[in-house]
């Protein structure tokens, strides 16, 4: 069975755009709206897209349901299953009283939080973004800042908006190397180019998550902490992109800052010490010996070093079994997608991992495990935490495989295609609606790489004709790409699942939307900035 995507059924693109945006249009209807749960909006969603599929895409029926379960496994083998094992590292550590310790150490560092968010959120939230992306940053930092006394939807919102500018470099570089397989440009122009537009917004990041979570007033009381920190990330995401490599500049950038940070406040602190929400801190700074220190840590410091062995290529490649990779009968080399989206027809594979060994989710489930044993509990109490971890996290996991299956039945049917066409009718104005075009990816799709591997094509065939730098049009792709991560539906829910605020998915949204949309412009002006005035800036690839 072979089914050829169709990119303008009613032979008028503005109507064929209006009617593939419909799917999302109804899913932020009824959780904004209507003020439905993120499954029941997800659920909607999914119908809507599957009814266009099959009656003006006209796809055959047997492919839209197997993409849609294709979709929702996807969901939960490589979004979910990483939730789970990161909530359950925390459940650990607050079961052994470990977080008491783990939360004064930091304050040792600084009591204040506005301080400790920068810590966690900002740097070690890079680390983990390089280390291997997907949800673990955002549900690892989130659940952390929950277990430091953060107020729910501060942690939710901040852990968004702090994984945004490492999301180009996630999981070991993999967004930009999707962007050298289907553009055929070597990783290291995508890599420097973005490098010379997102570590501008890295500098001011950190000020803009402290405006959100307080005000002006305390902002300016850290600033100088603010100022630092971004610069150093921001300074060593320059270097490291363009200088080093692609896989560790998230790595590196985060873990310098970290540690740069913590070398400034010796010499540095603010004069009022408060906490987010204009509270006083209720964490006692208390010196902690390094083997407790230690100790106290070791579930997250386990995690963090077994997400980072899992992602070393080698051993990936080790765990990964090629018997448990299965292709989808019908749906996989089903569908074709067609020029211009592609040079030439090509068709979509669907092939489903079964190899829990590999997944990222496994590795930090390795981590709480050994982590449950350094700290003394029994094994019949770690599937105990276990058992009751999966139960307090079913509608989020219903959620994120609904919310992925949406997405897969969007991509297959070509509706995704349909939307990215018709920001490329802009002309002159390319450069700003290429970027935005890469922010309507990494919404739909939850990831960088999928917008990367959705549009990275497009984004250079349509720079050739228009006579513009392909590399920087497939770095704008992903440069923007990374400011629609914050308010994608699967980042929103796993940010609600860690972080306990499952039913405010919708106003988490809307305290994001502006500051994603007004990032993605402005990292558009960047972008025609270096297509119109300062060209000579951004290396030329040349065969």
């Amino acid at each position: 069975m072979t089914w050829f995507q169709n990119y303008d059924p009613f032979g008028f693109w503005p109507l064929s755009t209006l009617m593939a945006a419909l799917p999302i249009i109804t899913l932020f209807v009824a959780l904004i709206m209507f003020k439905k749960s993120v499954w029941v909006s997800a659920s909607i969603g999914l119908i809507v897209a599957a009814v266009i599929a099959l009656f003006i895409l006209k796809m055959p029926l047997p492919l839209m349901i197997l993409s849609a379960a294709d979709g929702f496994f996807f969901g939960f083998l490589e979004i979910a299953w990483i939730i789970i094992c990161t909530i359950f590292t925390y459940n650990i550590a607050v079961e052994t009283g470990q977080f008491k310790v783990m939360k004064e150490s930091i304050a040792s560092v600084s009591s204040d939080q506005r301080i400790q968010v920068i810590l966690i959120a900002f740097c070690f939230g890079a680390f983990l973004e390089g280390a291997c992306g997907g949800g673990a940053p955002v549900a690892i930092a989130g659940s952390f800042l929950i277990g430091m006394g953060f107020k729910p939807i501060h942690a939710a919102v901040v852990c968004l908006l702090a994984n945004t500018a490492p999301v180009a470099w996630g999981a070991v570089g993999s967004p930009i190397r999707i962007l050298t397989a289907v553009t055929d440009i070597p990783e290291y122009y995508f890599s420097a180019t973005i490098g010379r537009i997102l570590p501008i917004f890295s500098f001011f990041l950190p000020i803009i998550i402290m405006l959100i979570i307080t005000n002006r007033k305390q902002t300016k009381e850290v600033l100088p902490a603010l100022l630092f920190t971004g610069a150093m990330f921001g300074g060593m995401q320059f270097f490291w992109s363009n200088y080093v490599e692609t896989g560790l500049v998230d790595i590196v950038s985060g873990l310098f800052a970290l540690v740069m940070l913590v070398i400034f406040l010796k010499f540095w602190s603010p004069k009022n010490i408060s906490v987010a929400g204009n509270e006083h801190s209720d964490i006692i700074a208390f010196k902690h010996s390094t083997i407790k220190v230690m100790k106290a840590w070791s579930p997250f410091i386990l995690i963090s070093i077994f997400i980072f062995i899992w992602s070393i290529p080698w051993i990936h490649k080790l765990l990964s079994f090629e018997n448990l990779k299965v292709e989808i009968p019908l749906l996989n080399l089903g569908v074709v997608r067609m020029p211009p989206i592609v040079n030439e027809a090509v068709h979509e594979k669907a092939i489903i991992n079964l190899n829990f060994l590999s997944l990222s989710g496994t590795a930090v489930f390795v981590g709480a495990i050994m982590s449950a044993m350094i700290l003394g509990i029994s094994l019949k109490r770690s599937v105990s935490i276990f058992e009751k971890t999966i139960k307090d996290l079913i509608p989020s996991i219903l959620a994120i495989s609904l919310m992925v299956s949406l997405g897969f039945v969007t991509r297959y049917a070509g509706l995704d295609a349909i939307l990215g066409l018709s920001l490329t009718r802009t002309g002159f104005l390319f450069p700003l609606f290429g970027t935005l075009l890469g922010w309507v990816g990494v919404g739909l799709s939850g990831t960088d790489g999928g917008s990367n591997a959705l549009f990275g094509n497009l984004q250079k065939m349509t720079a050739e004709q228009l006579g513009i730098n392909p590399v920087l049009m497939g770095s704008a792709n992903s440069a923007g790409g990374v400011m629609g991560k914050m308010i994608s539906p699967q980042s929103i829910v796993v940010s609600s699942a860690a972080t306990g605020t499952q039913g405010m998915e919708g106003i988490i949204f809307k305290k994001l939307f502006k500051y994603s949309i007004l990032f993605a412009f402005l990292v558009g002006l960047v972008v025609m900035m270096y297509a119109y005035v300062f060209p000579d800036a951004i290396p030329v690839f040349i065969k």
